[in-house]
C-alpha cells in the first residue's frame, strides 16, 4: 500500500512539473518577456498563445508571393511583408513573435556593430531539425568549432586557389552563352526567361569548382537540395512541434529520402577524393580536394589525432553549405544585376565598354577581372539593393546590455539587412 502511495505521489509530481513546464513555455515566460520589453519602450503585437505572429506572417507571405513583383527597389514588402509592416506600424524600436519567442528589431548602426563584435553574447540560432537537413556547417557554428572549421576551410579561398578555379567558371559561362547564341540563330529574335539558365549556370560553376571531375554528381545533388529547400521553407511557416519530424507524413518521408540520397552521394565523392589524395593522384584545385587535403594535414600535425580535424559528417555538411549557399546567392545576384541594367541602359553601356576595353576578344583572366571598376560598382549596388540574406537572427542566452537596452535571456534579435541598407 505504501509503495502505491509513493508511486502515486511521484506520478502527480511528474504530471504537475510537466504541466508547469508546458504552461511556462506557452504563456508565463512569453508574457514575462513581453512585459520586460515594453518597460524599455519597445512595442509590438501582444503575445498570442503558442503561435504569436506566425499565422499572420504566413498569410501575408502567401498573399505577397501570389502576385507578380513590381519593378521597384523597395522589395521588403514582397520578401518580408510582415516584418516590413511590423516596423511600419511600431517603428524601429519594435518586436515581433515567432511562436512563443519574441524577436527584437535592431536597426541602430552602433548596436549592429556591437552585435557583430560580441559574438559570445549574441550567438547564432540553431535551426529546426528540418532546416538542419539543408546544411549546417561553419555558418551555424560558434566558438572553438567555428575556429577549427574556419582554419581548415580557409586554404580553399586563398587567392592562388581561386585563380585556379577561373577556367571552370569560364567554361560554364561559355556553355550557357553558346546555348543562347544557338537559340538566337535559329529564331532570329527570341524572348528568353534567363532565370532558369542562371540557376543552372551557378549550379554548374559550383559543381565544377566544388567537386572537380565529379561535377556531374554534384549537379544531381543540387537538384535534390533545391527540392529539399522548397519543402523546408514550407515547414518554417508554422511553429515547430518537437518530435513532429518523426511522424510518417508524406513531406517528412520525402525530406528523409532526399537527405539520405544526398548524404550517400557526398560520402561516395568524399571517400573517392580522400583515397586519391592519399595515393598522390590528381590535382587538388577544387573546393572538396582542398578541404580534404587541409583536413588531413591538420590531423597529421596533431599526431594523427582525428579529433583535431573534421570527421566525415563535418566534411559532408561543409560541402552541402558551400553548394547550397553559393548557388542561390550567385544566381539571385546575376538575375537582379540583369534587371537593374535593363532599367539603366547608360550603365549597361558603360559596363559593356569597360569589358571590351579590358578584354577585347580575349578570354577573361583574373588580373583583368580586378580592373573592372564599373562592373564592380554595379555588383556592389545590386547587393546593397537586393542583399542575399534579408535578415540575420541571434540568440540572447543571458541578460545582456545592448546600448540602452537590457535584453533578457530567451529573446532573439533580428538584424534586418534589407531595411538597414540605405
Amino acid at each position: 500500500m505504501e509503495t502505491w502511495v509513493a508511486l502515486s505521489i511521484v506520478a502527480v509530481v511528474v504530471v504537475l512539473t510537466s504541466a508547469w513546464r508546458v504552461l511556462s513555455w506557452v504563456w508565463v515566460r512569453p508574457k514575462t518577456l513581453e512585459r520586460r520589453l515594453r518597460e524599455q519602450g519597445l512595442t509590438g503585437n501582444s503575445y498570442r498563445l503558442l503561435f504569436g505572429d506566425l499565422k499572420d506572417s504566413s498569410k501575408m507571405t502567401s498573399q505577397a508571393w501570389s502576385t507578380p513583383i513590381n519593378f521597384t527597389n523597395d522589395i521588403a514588402p514582397r520578401v518580408v511583408p510582415f516584418f516590413h509592416q511590423n516596423v511600419h506600424n511600431y517603428g524601429k524600436n519594435s518586436f515581433m513573435w515567432v511562436g512563443p519567442t519574441p524577436r527584437v528589431n535592431i536597426m541602430n548602426p552602433e548596436q549592429l556593430k556591437d552585435v557583430f563584435s560580441n559574438i559570445s553574447d549574441f550567438r547564432k540560432i540553431e535551426g529546426t531539425p528540418f532546416a538542419k537537413l539543408l546544411a549546417t556547417g561553419i555558418l551555424q557554428y560558434d566558438a572553438e568549432k567555428w575556429a577549427k572549421h574556419r582554419k581548415i576551410i580557409n586554404p580553399a579561398f586563398h587567392l592562388e586557389k581561386l585563380k585556379n578555379m577561373l577556367p571552370a567558371f569560364r567554361q560554364s559561362c561559355s556553355d550557357m552563352i553558346s546555348k543562347w547564341e544557338s537559340m538566337f540563330s535559329e529564331e532570329g529574335s527570341i524572348e528568353l526567361d534567363v532565370w532558369p539558365y542562371l540557376q543552372n549556370l551557378s549550379s554548374d560553376m559550383i559543381s565544377r569548382t566544388a567537386f572537380g571531375s565529379s561535377y556531374e554528381e554534384g549537379r544531381n545533388i543540387f537538384q535534390l537540395q533545391r527540392e529539399l529547400a522548397e519543402l523546408v521553407i514550407q515547414t518554417t511557416r508554422s511553429i515547430y512541434i518537437p518530435g513532429w519530424r518523426f511522424l510518417p507524413t508524406k513531406m517528412n518521408k520525402r525530406m528523409k529520402e532526399i537527405d539520405k540520397e544526398i548524404q550517400a552521394s557526398l560520402k561516395g565523392i568524399i571517400n573517392k577524393k580522400e583515397r586519391a589524395i592519399k595515393q598522390g593522384e590528381g590535382k587538388n584545385d577544387d573546393f572538396l580536394g582542398i578541404l580534404v587535403e587541409s583536413n588531413l594535414k591538420e590531423i597529421e600535425e596533431h599526431g594523427n589525432n582525428k579529433n583535431m580535424g573534421m570527421n566525415l559528417k563535418d566534411v559532408i555538411e561543409e560541402c552541402k553549405l558551400f553548394y547550397f549557399a553559393g548557388q542561390e546567392t550567385s544566381s539571385v545576384l546575376l538575375v537582379w544585376t540583369m534587371v537593374i541594367l535593363t532599367r539603366h541602359p547608360s550603365w549597361q553601356q558603360r559596363a559593356r565598354e569597360e569589358v571590351l576595353e579590358v578584354f577585347g576578344q580575349s578570354k577573361p583572366d583574373f588580373d583583368g577581372l580586378n580592373r573592372l571598376k564599373v562592373v564592380t560598382m554595379i555588383l556592389y549596388e545590386v547587393l546593397r539593393l537586393y542583399p542575399p540574406a534579408s535578415f540575420l537572427i541571434r540568440n540572447v542566452h543571458e541578460e545582456t546590455k545592448l546600448g540602452k537596452l537590457s535584453l533578457p535571456a530567451g529573446v532573439q534579435i533580428t538584424l534586418p539587412i534589407i531595411l538597414v541598407h540605405p
